[in-house]
């Protein structure tokens, strides 16, 4: 998947309220971001490398296979493949989106 797939899905995922009340951002590192703004009515996202309550870094790779199921969340935080800054209470209303 490229980086414009995965926004596109996480699109679709989010819709107009994805309840998460804040905006989050994954940062994939030199592959870029994906940013969902969920104070917007509706809720948007986008690439835009914006300042985030809630930033996750994490590979391209590993955000693909938590989106597809194979990697859950809690796994990769415990295995050092995602790293949280910001308001982990965002961070854990993720569960629905993914």
């Amino acid at each position: 998947m490229s980086l414009e797939t995965v926004t596109e899905t996480i699109k679709g995922r989010v819709g107009d309220d994805a309840g998460l009340g804040a905006t989050l951002k994954f940062d994939m590192g030199t592959v870029g971001v994906v940013f969902i703004d969920g104070k917007a009515q509706p809720n948007t996202v986008s690439n835009d490398n914006k300042d985030a309550d809630c930033t996750i870094g994490l590979s391209l790779e590993d955000l693909e296979a938590m989106m597809a199921g194979d990697l859950a969340p809690t796994t990769a935080f415990m295995a050092g493949k995602l790293k949280v800054d910001g308001d982990m209470g965002v961070a854990m209303k993720l569960q629905s989106i993914m």
